[in-house]
């Protein structure tokens, strides 16, 4: 016998069924890294990829980090910016100045 679900109660049920993801075509070097670094951490792999998947959903987009930075404002001009990451780095080893 097969029970009918209202609109409501099929959209609860899919929010609430945990979520899989299939990942194909995963080189074996790959696999083998990950499953070393999960047993290093003494997890499983689908473990490790869940806390990473985690990690990953958590963080901003690289489009949504630079609106944000946009929206700053600074003193700080660019040239200043080039100057003091120059003078932290040093001289180029072939800079003829």
């Amino acid at each position: 016998m097969r029970i009918r679900m209202s609109a409501c109660e099929h959209a609860c049920y899919i929010r609430l069924v945990p979520k899989t993801i299939q990942i194909r075509d995963l080189d074996d070097e790959v696999y083998r890294a990950l499953s070393r670094r999960a047993a290093e951490e003494g997890v499983s792999v689908p473990e490790l990829l869940r806390t990473e998947a985690a990690r990953l959903a958590s963080r901003p987009s690289i489009s949504e980090w630079l609106d944000r930075t946009r929206r700053r404002s600074s003193d700080v001009t660019a040239i200043e910016t080039v100057s003091a990451l120059d003078e932290l780095r040093g001289s180029w080893p072939d800079a003829r100045r």
